[in-house]
């Protein structure tokens, strides 16, 4: 299992509902993800954060379930471009702080559904959805 596939049963994902991903629609890895889902009948609801900001909810659920050293994104031009103090002295409730502040700088896509939660995009992740 994943780091970032928190469903321990697998079984829980038949009849799922509701499956949300977040990002920012000009993000090679979104459109991967997105064409990944739309390619295999998967049906879901887009959140841009571009548009409509991170849910603080979601993203302390996020945290809590997957930790913000999973979910902050520390390879993009965004944390190149925070203050190196607080690179260095970065903790669960600043990680918190800098993603809602910079929504850019959360590992895309992130995918929930019920009791799922994936980061970023892994094939091999998303069959579980069909």
């Amino acid at each position: 299992m994943s780091l970032c596939t928190l469903c321990l049963c697998g079984e829980c994902f038949k009849g799922f509902q509701m499956i949300i991903i977040y990002g920012i629609p000009n993000c090679d890895t979104m459109k991967k993800a997105r064409r990944w889902l739309e390619a295999n009948g998967v049906e879901y609801d887009f959140h841009d954060y571009k548009k409509r900001g991170v849910p603080e909810k979601n993203l302390k659920t996020w945290v809590q379930k997957a930790g913000w050293e999973t979910i902050l994104n520390k390879r993009g031009t965004t944390w190149r471009k925070l203050d190196d103090e607080l690179k260095h002295t970065i903790d669960n409730e600043s990680a918190i702080k800098v993603m809602l502040d910079n929504p850019s700088i959360i590992k895309r896509p992130v995918l929930e559904s019920n009791q799922l939660l994936l980061i970023g995009f892994k094939e091999d992740e998303y069959k579980q959805l069909i």
